[in-house]
């Protein structure tokens, strides 16, 4: 595990300082984008204590096609101890029939020991379309199925099977400078109920740097003995956009 996370932190190090190298010397290549956040976080739930967190994206889009990869990593300390850690990699490619509706291919790998859970990993298949897009709001959906490969921490015990998955992403454009958002996905298995919803806003600082408040509520329906169903964590990033 401590290597796991070892390795994660190097990668997002080194990502992060590609990135930055990129846009100090070169323009990024034709249709890629993304983005930086680091923050602090205060968690609730099953950990009570004060945490630093940090999360990178990045979207390539050319043609039919969209890929997307996302990964980030929290890691809480009490008394100086370190005593939770969560680190999520997801992924997803689109290929779109129209401007509106694709077909969809993602993943989620989730190692979070505030859930009981080590680790987690789901695959899934489906159709997305885009409901809204004017310009002041956006509105994604998608539905889909799939498999999830999932293993309690405390024994071992593991729990796979097939998913229904479903995924709402909504954006807000206040101002010029001002976005509010959510994401809503729920992964819902015979084992366990699996819903995260993402509630954020955003204030544009200039062109690459901005400030965003985040709630992130986590929920299993049926999480293993001696662990809660729901975390909760607030967090105040500063991001990067590249």
């Amino acid at each position: 595990m401590i290597r796991q996370i070892g390795w994660m932190a190097s990668t997002l190090l080194l990502m992060s300082v590609i990135s930055f190298a990129a846009a100090e010397d070169d323009p990024p290549p034709e249709g890629w984008r993304g983005s930086g956040e680091l923050g602090y976080v205060k968690t609730t739930g099953n950990t009570e204590t004060s945490t630093l967190n940090l999360g990178l994206e990045f979207i390539y889009e050319k043609d039919k096609w969209r890929h997307t990869l996302g990964a980030t990593a929290l890691r809480s300390k009490k008394s100086g101890t370190v005593d939770a850690e969560r680190w999520t990699l997801t992924g997803q490619s689109d290929y779109k029939f129209d401007e509106k509706s694709y077909m969809f291919g993602a993943f989620r790998h989730d190692d979070d020991t505030f859930a009981g859970y080590n680790p987690v990993t789901s695959l899934s298949i489906g159709y997305g379309r885009e409901l809204v897009n004017n310009d002041k709001h956006f509105l994604l959906g998608e539905i889909g199925a799939g498999y999830r490969m999932q293993e309690v921490a405390l024994t071992g015990l593991s729990e796979d099977g097939a998913i229904v998955r479903g995924r709402l992403d909504w954006r807000w454009t206040i101002t010029d400078t001002t976005e509010f958002g959510n994401v809503f996905l729920v992964e819902a298995g015979s084992d366990n109920t699996f819903i995260q919803n993402d509630t954020s806003l955003t204030v544009a600082i200039n062109k690459a740097f901005g400030l965003k408040l985040a709630y992130q509520y986590r929920h299993n329906t049926d999480p293993p003995l001696g662990s809660d169903d729901t975390d909760t964590t607030f967090t105040t990033n500063l991001v990067y956009s590249f």
